[in-house]
């Protein structure tokens, strides 16, 4: 098996960035999900409320944050003042503490989602732990919804379109960019990935654990470059991957170490 793309997701919710090669730290890949949008009421925003954040494109500059979306001048956001006063952000119920960006930027996203938001930065990701049910003490995650990285199996996508063309070819085939994963693996067979679950698996020289298969949301039905929201593929998922009543597809990981992975990798279960 071999690891055939990499990504991250500065922003929470908003538009990838596709890497050759990433740095792995405890709580994921370098850069991923470290800023996040909160709404007026201060709740935490994400596709799932908002589909227009797939037209936001963040990237990374000199340690600054670069935000892009058409028709929009460019903002760069430089991590937030040290001693600026942070403020408490519930991710998924879990308060934590962030620290605000700044007028410019809260201006900025709220003129272009015509919607009044703002945007923290989590300056220090030790502050957040992972589900400790599946997950030891000292784990911690980003802003990502509860487990540092999300591997996906290609051809498991390829099994799903193959579902999708007899069932729903309206809306097939889908690409993987739907998942949102952090690594993406070729070469194993599909649904594979299930028999990882509770074992580990070395990407590179980075080994990583497998604690737990990822359940599916509205999210997945979102095209990432145009943010038209379909009905696939949760139909398909809840007929074919319906575990538990959770819709199954792609691998939740924590790194048990720190290193590089890159394109090319290659992927074995260790243990």
């Amino acid at each position: 098996m071999r690891a055939t793309s990499l990504h991250t997701y500065p922003v929470k919710g908003c538009h990838r960035i596709d890497h050759d090669r990433a740095a792995v730290q405890p709580w994921g890949l370098v850069g991923d999900r470290r800023w996040i949008m909160v709404d007026e009421e201060g709740r935490m925003l994400t596709q799932r409320e908002d589909p227009r954040l797939t037209q936001i494109y963040p990237s990374i500059v000199d340690g600054s944050l670069v935000l892009r979306s058409a028709g929009r001048p460019d903002l760069t956001v430089t991590p937030g003042d040290r001693d600026a006063e942070l403020a408490e952000v519930s991710v998924w119920r879990t308060p934590v503490p962030l620290r605000p960006a700044g007028e410019d930027a809260d201006a900025w996203l709220s003129a272009t989602l015509d919607r009044k938001v703002r945007l923290y930065h989590l300056d220090d990701p030790t502050r957040r732990a992972v589900e400790p049910e599946y997950s030891r003490p000292d784990d911690r995650v980003s802003l990502a919804d509860g487990y540092p990285l999300l591997v996906a199996n290609a051809a498991s996508l390829a099994a799903l379109n193959d579902w999708l063309a007899e069932e729903s070819p309206q809306e097939w085939p889908l690409p993987m960019t739907r998942f949102r994963p952090n690594v993406v693996v070729s070469g194993a067979q599909p649904w594979d990935e299930d028999g990882w679950v509770g074992r580990r698996l070395r990407i590179g020289d980075v080994v990583f654990r497998a604690p737990k298969p990822c359940d599916r949301c509205v999210v997945t039905t979102t095209d990432q470059e145009t943010g038209v929201r379909g009905r696939e593929p949760l139909r398909t998922l809840a007929r074919h991957r319906n575990m538990g009543q959770k819709l199954l597809f792609g691998l939740n990981l924590i790194p048990d170490g720190t290193g590089e992975i890159s394109v090319g990798d290659e992927v074995e279960i260790v243990d």
